[in-house]
């Protein structure tokens, strides 16, 4: 009886937290874009601008608690910071993670360098083994997309 108590203590306790505590890749990439941290501080938070530098559809709520999605809704999550024109932090999901697994954490600096802007990317709390598919992804889907668009 009392083995019994402690496996419904445990498939309860696992049922309130519906995450996973996975190994976790991180990475961070960077791109000289031909614009100012402005454009592409406010063209980040555009669901317009967003569509079209990526060439997938976004849906962006350009405010801390605002929802975000992009790539058709394989992306989605939340705003949690914005710094004008320099940062914004987000949470970070898409559909090839695992079904209970925790977001991962996606930080966006902006510097202004002579040539424009420096968009540097900090991706943290990827399921391990990941990590490398979304580094070049974001060069692939995100950096090339967006140095046409601004060009």
């Amino acid at each position: 009886m009392y083995l019994v108590k402690i496996i419904q203590m445990l498939f309860s306790t696992f049922r309130k937290s519906r995450k996973i505590k996975l190994l976790m890749d991180s990475f961070q990439v960077s791109c000289i874009m031909p614009v100012d941290p402005g454009t592409i501080y406010r063209d980040w938070l555009s669901t317009k601008a967003h569509t079209l530098f990526t060439g997938g559809a976004a849906k962006i709520e350009p405010f801390v608690g605002g929802k975000h999605s992009a790539w058709d809704g394989y992306i989605w999550g939340e705003i949690l910071e914005l710094e004008s024109g320099k940062r914004i932090l987000q949470s970070w999901n898409t559909s090839n993670f695992p079904d209970l697994a925790e977001a991962s954490l996606l930080e966006i600096l902006l510097e202004a360098v002579p040539e424009g802007c420096k968009i540097t990317l900090n991706h943290s709390n990827i399921p391990e083994g990941q990590g490398k598919e979304y580094e070049q992804g974001w060069v692939d889907n995100y950096f090339n997309p967006m140095l046409d668009y601004y060009s």
